[in-house]
């Protein structure tokens, strides 16, 4: 069992950054892999990206690539989430996942363990 906290959620404008915390606490959070996930009102939730346990593989959802990285230190037990370049379209409640799966994952249902989520919202 992980519990996840997710902080650096805020309003921005377009073209400007932000960068995201998930806080992993629990067993061993360097077993776990990791994702981000969004999700915009009345949208489903969309996968961001993914990093793998030891952080040397990474995954981007197609809307994000190039601006996105995502990143993760064990030794502070924290997953990060750097955003560039940021649209009105980014504007969502962003959540950090975690599973015991092998292969980073696009889909939700892969990912039992969440956190709360953190707003963003990106202003033109």
């Amino acid at each position: 069992q992980v519990t996840l906290v997710e902080s650096g959620g805020g309003l921005v404008q377009a073209g400007g950054s932000l960068r995201l915390a998930c806080e992993v606490s629990g067993r061993t959070p360097g077993n776990y892999l990791m994702g981000w996930f969004r999700q915009a009102p009345g949208q489903e939730r969309e996968f961001v990206a993914g990093i793998s346990r030891g952080g040397g593989t990474t995954n981007y959802g197609d809307s994000v690539k190039g601006r996105f990285t995502v990143s993760r230190d064990n030794a502070e037990n924290t997953m990060y989430l750097q955003m560039n370049s940021l649209e009105p379209e980014d504007t969502a409640t962003y959540y950090c996942a975690a599973t015991q799966i092998f292969t980073i994952s696009t889909r939700e249902q892969d990912y039992p363990y969440w956190g709360q989520g953190t707003q963003v919202t990106v202003s033109s």
